[in-house]
C-alpha cells in the first residue's frame, strides 16, 4: 500500500483529470460494455441529457443538471441496473442566432449582409467549436456519461426525422400555414412562439382621444391608421345606441368612417369603455376581427417588419400621411400626440399609467405584433394525450406541484407557431409554387405542383423552432424508430431539467413523444431550480454575482462544487451557492482525505483473512452503518438526494471521525492484538462503505481512495451498491 500521496492535503487538480481518464478508458460509461454481472439483471436505466446549447460555456445551471444527473446514473450503475446517460448537444437555433448576431455586431458585420450559405457555415463551424469546449466542460465536472453515443440536434438523422414528423403532422392535418398575429421582434426580424414573449411593467401615456361622438382610451397612438372599428361590451349601456352603427371620425390625415362593434373582449372598467380595433397590431384585436369579419374591414397593416410606419402603402396620394411614414413606433406615438394635441382631437392624458408590455426574451425589444405567414401546430389534439398520461400516473412529476401548472397550461395551449424567420436550424421541407402560390410538403423537392403541373418552386427559407426538435429528442436520439438503443432504452426513466423550461420543452416532448411513438418519453420529471446566490438574486452579469463552475473547479475541485450544488437544494426550488460554500465542501473532501488517510496508515498490518471478534461497541457502530445505508439508499430512491447528501456529510464528519475514529485510537495503539484487530476491521468496512455512499456525490476523491485500498481490484464506479 503506497501512502505517499497522502502526506499532504487533498489536492483536486492532482486527482480528477487522473481519475475521469481512467474511467473513461474503462469503457464502463457504456451500458454494453459494463461487467458480466450487468448482463445477470438487464435492468435498463436511462437518462437522455438535456443537451445545452452549444453557443458558448457551462453555467453553473449545467452545473446543477451534471451534478444531479450523474449521482442518479452513478447509483444505478452501482446497483447493477444496465445504465445508459446519453449526452448530446443543441443547436438551439433562435438562441445561437442572437449570440452569433452579437458576435458579428463586434466585428462590424450584419447577418442581414451575409448570403444565407455563407452564413449557415459559420454559425456551425463556431457552434461546433463551442460544442466541444462543452464536452470538455462536462468531464470536468465528472459526467459519467456514454461519450460513444453522443448526439448532435444537426446529425444527419436527427434533421431528417425531424423533418418527417413535420411531414406527417401536415398528413394527419395537425400542420397547417395561416396568417395569424405573430409576435414580431424587429431586431431578429422573426416571428416567435407565445412562450418565448417576456411582460414587462411599463409606465406610458394613457392618451384620450376624441372618435366623433365617442371617446376612447388608446396606449398606440401610432397604430390608428390602422384602426377598422370601435369596440365596447355588449352590455355596456352607454353605448348601445351605437352598436352596429357607422359613426364618422376625423383623423390626422383627414375624416373616414368606422363601425361600432360589441364584443365581450371588452373590459368596460378600461378607460372610458370604448377601445378601437386594430386587427394588424393587436393579437387581442386579431381575434375581433375573427370574430367579426361579416362586419368590418380586413387588418390594415400600418407599421412595417422594421418597426416603422408604412402608411403610403395604403395612402398613396394623401400629403398629411408622408409627414408620419417611415418614423420609428416611439417617435411616431409622440409627433402624433402632439399633432392630436393641436387639432383638438385629444380629450386628455393619463401620465402615470402602468400597464405590461411584450417583450423579446432575448433582446428585450418591444415585440410589435405582425399578421404574417407561418406554419402552425395544432396542439390540442397532441395536448389531451399528455394530460391523460399524467393523470394515470404514466409520468410522475418531482415535485408534485408541478403537476398542476402544467394541466392549466395544456387545458389552455394555443397552436405553436414553429416557423422561424432565420438562418440557423433545420430548414423546414416546404416548397411554393410561385404561379398559384399553394404549398406543398415534401423532403425533396417535388417535381411539379399539383394545381397548376409547372415546376416554378421555391424552397421555404424558414427553419422550425428549435423546440420542435428537440421536443423529439429523446426517441430521436436514441434512434427511432427501429435502432436497438430505442428497443432497448425507451422510455426513459428520469428527465431531470430546470422547471423554467417545464412548457418550452417538458411539455412538448411529452406531447411529441406520445404522438410519434405511442409511449411516454420518461417514467419521472425531476425539475431543479434556478441558481441564485445568498443574496437569493439571480446571478447575472450585470449585477457581478455570477459564478464561474470551471473557475471555482480549478480553485477548489469538481466534488466540491457539486455537493454545494446538490446539499440544500430541494427540487422545484431556487438553490442558493456562494463561493464559501463551495470551500467548505473542499474542506469537506480534505477531512474524507485526512481520515481515510488514518483508518489506511492504521491497517496496514490488517490481516484480512482473520476473523476478528468485535466488540458491542464495533456491532453497534456497524448496526448505525447498515441504518445509514437504507437510508441513503431510500433517499436517493425518493430523488431526495439534498437529503441523501447532508446525512452522509454529518455521518462522515460527526459519527465516524469525531467519534468513532477518536474512540478506536487507544485500541490501534494498545497491546491487545485481537481488539486491534477488531477496530482495524470495523474502521475499514466503515470507510469502505461510505466511499460507496459518498461515489454518487463525491465520484474523484472515493475512486482515488479506493485505489488505495488493498485488496480491491474493481473501480469504485461499478462496486455493488451497500444494502
Amino acid at each position: 500500500m503506497n501512502l505517499e500521496s497522502f502526506a499532504k492535503p487533498y489536492d483536486p487538480k492532482e486527482v480528477e483529470e487522473k481519475i475521469y481518464k481512467i474511467w473513461e478508458e474503462s469503457g464502463y460509461f457504456n451500458p454494453d460494455k459494463l461487467p458480466e454481472r450487468y448482463t445477470l439483471t438487464p435492468k435498463p436505466f436511462t437518462i437522455i441529457m438535456p443537451p445545452p446549447n452549444a453557443n458558448g460555456s457551462l453555467h453553473l445551471g449545467h452545473a446543477v443538471f451534471a451534478a444531479l444527473q450523474d449521482i442518479m446514473i452513478r447509483y444505478h450503475r452501482m446497483k447493477g441496473d444496465k445504465t445508459l446517460w446519453l449526452p448530446g448537444a443543441d443547436h438551439a437555433g433562435f438562441e445561437t442566432q442572437v449570440v452569433y448576431d452579437k458576435k458579428l455586431e463586434k466585428e462590424g458585420r450584419s447577418r442581414f449582409q451575409i448570403p444565407r450559405d455563407q452564413l449557415y457555415k459559420e454559425i456551425m463551424e463556431f457552434t461546433l467549436a463551442n460544442k466541444k469546449g462543452m464536452e470538455s466542460q462536462l468531464r470536468r465536472l465528472g459526467a459519467s456519461c456514454d461519450w460513444s453515443r453522443e448526439k448532435f440536434t444537426l446529425d444527419e438523422d436527427i434533421v431528417s426525422k425531424t423533418q418527417d414528423a413535420f411531414i406527417e403532422l401536415r398528413k394527419q392535418g395537425l400542420v397547417y400555414r395561416g396568417e395569424r398575429s405573430v409576435n414580431w421582434c424587429v431586431k431578429h426580424q422573426t416571428g416567435l412562439s407565445d412562450l418565448e414573449v417576456l411582460h414587462e411593467e411599463r409606465r406610458d401615456p394613457l392618451y384620450y382621444i376624441k372618435y366623433g361622438p365617442i371617446t376612447l382610451a388608446t396606449i398606440r397612438l401610432e397604430t390608428k391608421f390602422g384602426d377598422t372599428a370601435i369596440a365596447v361590451h355588449p352590455s355596456d349601456k352607454r353605448y348601445k345606441k351605437f352598436i352596429g352603427q357607422e359613426v364618422e371620425i376625423t383623423t390626422l390625415i383627414g375624416k373616414t368612417k368606422i363601425k361600432v362593434i360589441a364584443d365581450k373582449a371588452v373590459d368596460p372598467k378600461f378607460g372610458t369603455g370604448a377601445v378601437k380595433v386594430t386587427p394588424a397590431h393587436d393579437p387581442a384585436d386579431f381575434e375581433i376581427w375573427q370574430r367579426h369579419k361579416n362586419e368590418i374591414p380586413a387588418p390594415i397593416a400600418v407599421i412595417d417588419k422594421f418597426g416603422r410606419l408604412d402608411l403610403l402603402a395604403h395612402f398613396p396620394n394623401n400629403e398629411k400621411a408622408k409627414k408620419y411614414h417611415g418614423l420609428k413606433v416611439l417617435e411616431a406615438r409622440k409627433i402624433i400626440a402632439e399633432d392630436m394635441q393641436k387639432e383638438g382631437l385629444m380629450e386628455k392624458v393619463d401620465d402615470d399609467y402602468f400597464h405590461n408590455v411584450s417583450v423579446c426574451y432575448k433582446c428585450k425589444h418591444i415585440l410589435e405584433p405582425r399578421i404574417t405567414a407561418q406554419w402552425f401546430i395544432k396542439t390540442k389534439p397532441l395536448a389531451d394525450p399528455a394530460i391523460e398520461a399524467v393523470k394515470r400516473r404514466e409520468i410522475k412529476f418531482i415535485p408534485d406541484r408541478f403537476k398542476k401548472i402544467y394541466f392549466h397550461w395544456l387545458k389552455n395551449i394555443r397552436d405553436w407557431n414553429i416557423s422561424r424567420q432565420i438562418v440557423w436550424g433545420i430548414q423546414i421541407p416546404a416548397w411554393q409554387c410561385q404561379d398559384c402560390q399553394s404549398w406543398m410538403i415534401a423532403k425533396e423537392k417535388p417535381l411539379n405542383c399539383d394545381q397548376c403541373q409547372k415546376s416554378n418552386l421555391e424552397r421555404d427559407k424558414d427553419v422550425f423552432d428549435t423546440w420542435f426538435s428537440s421536443g423529439q429528442w429523446p426517441f430521436l436520439a436514441l434512434g427511432w424508430p427501429d435502432g436497438d438503443d430505442f428497443k432497448k432504452f425507451y422510455a426513459t426513466d428520469v428527465m431531470e431539467t430546470g422547471w423554467d423550461i417545464l412548457f418550452f420543452w417538458v411539455a412538448r416532448m411529452i406531447m411529441l413523444g406520445l404522438w410519434r411513438t405511442k409511449k411516454v418519453p420518461f417514467k419521472h420529471i425531476y425539475l431543479h431550480g434556478l441558481v441564485r446566490d445568498k443574496e437569493r438574486q439571480k446571478m447575472s452579469k450585470s449585477k457581478g454575482n455570477v459564478i464561474d463552475p470551471l473557475g471555482v473547479i480549478d480553485l477548489y475541485g469538481a466534488d466540491a462544487l457539486r455537493m454545494a450544488l446538490v446539499v440544500g437544494n430541494t427540487p422545484g426550488n431556487d438553490p442558493i451557492i456562494y463561493e464559501e460554500k463551495i470551500k467548505g465542501y473542499r474542506n469537506f473532501a480534505n477531512k474524507i482525505w485526512q481520515a481515510s488517510r488514518f483508518v489506511l496508515t492504521n491497517t496496514q498490518d490488517f490481516n484480512y483473512k482473520a476473523k476478528p471478534k468485535l466488540t458491542a461497541v464495533d456491532k453497534k457502530n456497524l448496526k448505525e452503518l447498515k441504518k445509514l445505508c437504507k437510508d441513503i439508499t431510500k433517499q436517493i430512491d425518493d430523488f431526495k438526494f439534498y437529503a441523501a447528501a447532508e446525512n452522509l456529510y454529518h455521518y462522515f464528519w460527526h459519527s465516524f471521525c469525531d467519534k468513532i475514529i477518536e474512540e478506536s485510537k487507544p485500541r490501534l495503539s494498545g497491546e491487545n492484538k485481537a481488539d486491534r484487530q477488531a477496530a482495524q476491521y470495523a474502521l475499514l468496512e466503515i470507510l469502505k462503505i461510505n466511499l460507496k455512499l459518498f461515489h454518487p456525490f463525491m465520484p474523484h476523491i472515493t475512486e482515488e481512495i479506493w485505489s488505495h485500498i488493498p485488496g480491491e481490484k474493481n473501480l469504485l464506479m461499478i462496486e455493488k451498491w451497500p444494502n
